[in-house]
């Protein structure tokens, strides 16, 4: 069988949907055998926020949907349209053993904690030299989001 080619996707933007379908992307990657890694940088950081102490999914503070709904809204929309939610696609990533990297020039540049980071998602903090060389394995194709 031949080796497939690596699907790298740079997650910048914290916009929901465009959070949203990366993990969509990379989760249906994974699913038919290929490599896939993730790297979130900029305002796409705030996906792996902790959950608040009143049950508040930290990834509400994604940036409202192309609609203008909430990260909330949106995602029981589509949940109700029965298109898996942010965080059922993300689990999934995390079953099929997608990379998660965050950057930790964007966890500064962002002005975030990484002690406020949810803990439950197998993820390594790196820069862009840790992700370029990951995405260099299996002749990686490179997507920016």
């Amino acid at each position: 069988m031949a080796t497939r080619h690596r699907l790298s996707l740079i997650i910048f933007s914290g916009d929901f949907d465009r959070v949203h379908y990366a993990f969509a992307m990379a989760s249906a990657a994974a699913a038919t055998d290929r490599p896939v890694t993730m790297f979130f940088s900029g305002r796409a950081l705030r996906f792996f926020l902790a959950e608040a102490a009143d049950g508040t999914p930290g990834w509400a503070a994604l940036a409202p949907a192309e609609n203008g709904k909430t990260a909330i809204e949106r995602d029981t929309e589509l949940c109700n349209d029965g298109i898996g939610t942010i965080e059922e696609l993300a689990m999934a990533c995390v079953e099929l053993n997608v990379a998660f990297f965050r950057c930790d020039m964007g966890v500064k540049a962002s002005k975030l904690d990484a002690t406020t980071f949810r803990s439950d998602l197998p993820t390594r903090s790196g820069g862009l030299v840790s992700f370029l060389a990951e995405a260099e394995k299996e002749d990686s194709q490179i997507v920016f989001i």
